[in-house]
């Protein structure tokens, strides 16, 4: 039998070496939650190696995270945050925000709590500015415009609530809450 084809449900050497650079590789160009950095090696490793049990694809998956904890290059929590302030910087809301970074593979409870600190009105008002609507309206408001934008509100996780107070400010205090919260 030789290197590749092992006896036992337990990776080779190399097998291992290979988990371990496949980890620096993928954490060397972008972070990554401890479920994409699992999913990604184990899907690679199944590829990679011929007649590779399941066991042998878990224990090299598993040593890659290990691996990257071991090496502070992979801390789910400062992911969350960090995916919460660029969410909210280009107009998500907490709600979008919160699903993205689960399906991710982020915890419930880490989620929660980046999410916690999101303000969803300076969210709603980024969005506003990016797609002119409400206080940023480059045309005059007509009935189907105003369902149009605030449907546009509702799919992207904001209230009602939300909307009809973003639509009732005036394009220059809308700047200036802007550029007030931007300093947060």
């Amino acid at each position: 039998m030789d290197e590749e084809t092992p006896a036992s449900d337990i990776p080779t050497p190399r097998m291992f070496s290979w988990a371990r650079n496949s980890a620096i590789y993928r954490l060397e160009r972008r972070m990554h939650t401890e479920k994409q950095l699992y999913d990604a090696i184990a899907r690679k490793a199944r590829e990679k190696f011929e007649d590779i049990s399941e066991a042998q694809v878990k224990a090299l998956a598993d040593s890659a995270v290990n691996f990257a904890y071991d090496n502070k290059a992979i801390d789910d929590t400062a992911y969350a945050e960090i995916g919460t302030r660029s969410g909210m910087r280009s107009g998500k809301s907490k709600r979008a925000i919160a699903q993205k970074l689960s399906q991710k593979g982020v915890a419930k409870a880490t989620v929660a709590a980046a999410v916690a600190e999101a303000d969803d009105f300076y969210a709603a008002l980024v969005l506003a500015r990016k797609r002119a609507f409400g206080p940023f309206r480059k045309c005059e408001l007509d009935e189907k415009r105003q369902t149009k934008e605030l449907s546009a509100f509702a799919r992207a996780g904001f209230s009602f609530e939300l909307g009809k107070r973003i639509f009732a400010m005036q394009r220059e205090e809308a700047e200036e809450a802007l550029d007030e919260r931007r300093h947060l």
